[in-house]
């Protein structure tokens, strides 16, 4: 009996304008997929990213090329032949591990509770120190930043979250010159990790150049063959299901990162929690965890997992993802 293969697009509301250097988003679209066989069905969900040339009718088209070879029983080993990186190989890849699970009747592990940033997004400074001020509980916060005045948003934050680990996300939105000129910026404030400052494809202007804070491949980070081209230039990676295709591939770069001696963040799109289920497998051994993309929406899936004040990130209920409850 041939797999069934059923996909949607879906757009959830988020509950305040998301900001970073690329844009505004007020919503988010995600395609979801459902792969049927024998009685059982296994869900994945994948977010189309714009920054990658994706948008839901591209990211559909691409799922619906793969259904033939679904039907035929393609497993999650050739999915990665089959297609390329990217959130519609992500959404099949997440699809076919919960089939797997169901199919074997696994039990759904239960996952500790991880600490996730929680995010501040671009602003007026003095709205950005507002915003902070309302994640006085928040053990990791991320500020996104861009290239106008990044120094005053952060002194600002800073102010507001005086003994909060920090972590700047420039997005791509730096020069060489201007990292050069954060440098001391950041030192003082004490910030943890910075998130790709240069554009991706300008990586060759990081060798020979010392951080005084840890930088942060994550625009320039997709794939485990990645990893060798990065060694030397970034000390940490950020892990998304999205830019790896999905979890298959993220277990991959995980293990490459970690032999290159790189450290290990694991973010996300902004998602439901049906798109962060599958990363929570691989979250609990990074070195940051970002995963607070449902936090954002309006409302999320019944069961998903719930971000808490202080940014501890309870699991999905048993049998959302990933097995049966």
């Amino acid at each position: 009996m041939l797999r069934s293969v059923d996909i949607r697009v879906e757009c959830w509301p988020l509950r305040a304008p998301f900001r970073i250097a690329r844009g505004t988003r007020t919503d988010i679209a995600v395609v979801v997929v459902t792969i049927g066989e024998g009685g059982v069905a296994g869900r994945g969900e994948g977010t189309p990213s714009a920054r990658y040339g994706e948008t839901p009718e591209s990211v559909r088209m691409q799922i619906e090329a793969a259904i033939p070879a679904l039907q035929a029983g393609c497993d999650r080993a050739a999915l990665r032949t089959l297609m390329p990186p990217g959130s519609a190989r992500n959404a099949i890849d997440a699809a076919l591990w919960d089939l797997e699970a169901r199919h074997a009747a696994c039990i759904a592990p239960v996952l500790p509770p991880l600490v996730s940033a929680q995010t501040v997004s671009i602003n007026r400074p003095a709205a950005m120190a507002q915003a902070a001020r309302k994640l006085a509980r928040a053990r990791l916060v991320k500020v996104k930043v861009d290239a106008a005045d990044p120094e005053t948003c952060l002194r600002a934050v800073r102010c507001s979250l005086p003994d909060t680990t920090l972590i700047v996300d420039a997005n791509e939105a730096w020069t060489m010159p201007l990292l050069v000129a954060m440098q001391p910026v950041l030192a003082e404030l004490g910030i943890a990790l910075l998130e790709q400052p240069l554009p991706a494809g300008q990586d060759g202007a990081l060798a020979g150049f010392t951080a005084q804070v840890p930088i942060c491949a994550d625009e320039s980070c997709h794939v485990a063959s990645d990893i060798a081209r990065l060694r030397g230039l970034y000390q940490f990676v950020n892990i998304k299901l999205d830019k790896t295709g999905g979890l298959t591939e993220a277990l991959a770069l995980y293990d490459a990162a970690r032999a290159a001696g790189l450290g290990v963040m694991v973010g996300c799109m902004l998602a439901t929690s049906l798109g962060i289920a599958p990363a929570l497998r691989i979250a609990a051994r990074a070195d940051f965890v970002d995963v607070d993309g449902p936090w954002w929406l309006l409302e999320d899936r019944s069961g998903g997992l719930r971000v808490l004040d202080d940014g501890v990130v309870a699991p999905p209920q048993p049998g959302f993802w990933g097995g049966i409850a």
